[in-house]
């Protein structure tokens, strides 16, 4: 039986690709070097304002996946998969995934010309940040969960509800928020100083990215996107924010695996590095087998959703479940190969597992991508047996 027909894939990456990663690794290496995350990471903002304007600015790397139109540089998913990638392999605590890869994919993928030419040049070229607000008290990100409210009003709509989880909800200037309606759910664009808006910064296990409560009571809004039910579109932007999101913990994982094969070279016991101990190099092994599965389907991800929505469920859920647990899996044992060391506050390796840890969770946890993986594919779910779920041990 012949193979299907799935398109390109980045891994057949081109000049200007391979020229994009290096130029912003070169200047991530100069810019953001770990001394410099940790001081960001600890200050009010959580992020380096003047790096996120060079990176707009100097790089255009906001407006890298959007249309020439809207100010951008007319890429797409591929493009922003290798930006977030890299950004991923430094933790850079920065505003750029909550405006670019949620509200900015948002907004591209909406249709709303009005909302597009309103909002995305602000993003392309920096001066405004967003982000995208769909978790509620449950932590579910299924759409059909929402139970925060949109209702009209004189004026327009008016939301009302409690979003959890919102990925740099405490400083971003546009909030797009998921909201039901009486003809179901929508997405409504709020200001984030509008009156009813209360934003509570939350304690979380991951210092380098900011997560907010944001209380809605009654703050005026505009609808964008499509009208009436428009969970299909909802939908198509949570895989969109599930592959970015993957592409973000390859970058991540591949940092850990790079880390724990230099320091094996280097770290002497016995009168031999490390690395040259069979059980040293079957980790490093295997964190390899899963980081290079990890990103086939970030990258088989990237070429689907650059085709359009078509495939993309599948796509995003594969990408999701594969890239969480290699990053979560590589970080651990990034520890395990540093040692002593690898547990200190000081040595970068705890600041990945716990950025590893956040993420697994951050757009549904690897279980519940499965669970729709399950669905998508046509898999009936396991019925429970005296306890145990029948077909497991």
């Amino acid at each position: 039986m012949a193979a299907p027909d799935t398109g390109p894939t980045p891994a057949a990456r081109t000049e200007e690709h391979e020229a994009l990663r290096s130029t912003l690794r070169r200047f991530l290496a100069q810019k953001a070097p770990g001394e410099a995350t940790r001081r960001v990471m600890e200050s009010e903002e959580g992020h380096d304002p003047l790096l996120r304007r060079e990176m707009a600015a100097g790089l255009g790397l906001h407006g890298i996946a959007l249309p020439e139109r809207y100010g951008g540089f007319g890429g797409g998913p591929v493009e922003l998969g290798i930006v977030l990638e890299e950004l991923g392999r430094t933790l850079l605590p920065s505003p750029y995934f909550a405006t670019v890869a949620l509200a900015g994919q948002a907004l591209a993928a909406s249709g709303d010309h009005p909302a597009k030419a309103r909002w995305l040049p602000a993003i392309a070229d920096g001066s405004l940040t967003g982000t995208l607000a769909l978790a509620e008290e449950s932590g579910s990100c299924h759409v059909e969960d929402v139970t925060t409210e949109a209702v009209p009003g004189d004026a327009g709509p008016r939301v009302s509800g409690t979003k959890m989880f919102v990925v740099d909800g405490h400083s971003a200037d546009l909030i797009l928020v998921v909201a039901r309606t009486d003809t179901g759910p929508g997405l409504f664009a709020v200001d984030g100083t509008a009156p009813g808006v209360t934003r509570t910064p939350l304690e979380t296990l991951d210092p380098t990215r900011r997560l907010a409560r944001i209380d809605l009571d009654g703050a005026p809004a505009l609808r964008v996107g499509p009208q009436g039910d428009a969970t299909a579109y909802l939908r198509t932007v949570t895989e969109l924010a599930a592959v970015a999101l993957a592409a973000e913990q390859v970058g991540g994982a591949q940092a850990c695996l790079d880390a724990a094969v230099a320091y094996a070279k280097v770290r002497v016991q016995f009168g031999r590095p490390i690395g040259s101990f069979q059980a040293v190099k079957h980790k490093c092994a295997d964190m390899l087998v899963k980081v290079e599965a990890a990103r086939s389907a970030v990258y088989h991800a990237l070429s689907v959703a650059a085709g359009g929505p078509a495939g993309l469920p599948v796509a995003a859920a594969l990408a999701a479940v594969c890239s969480a647990e290699a990053f979560t899996h590589a970080a651990k044992e990034n520890i395990q190969i540093h040692g002593g060391i690898g547990c200190t506050w000081e040595h970068d390796a705890h600041l990945y597992l716990r950025r590893a840890k956040s993420s697994e969770q951050l757009l549904g946890s690897p279980a519940a991508h499965r669970r729709r993986l399950a669905d998508l594919v046509g898999i009936s779910a396991p019925t429970a047996t005296k306890g145990r779920t029948r077909g497991n041990p």
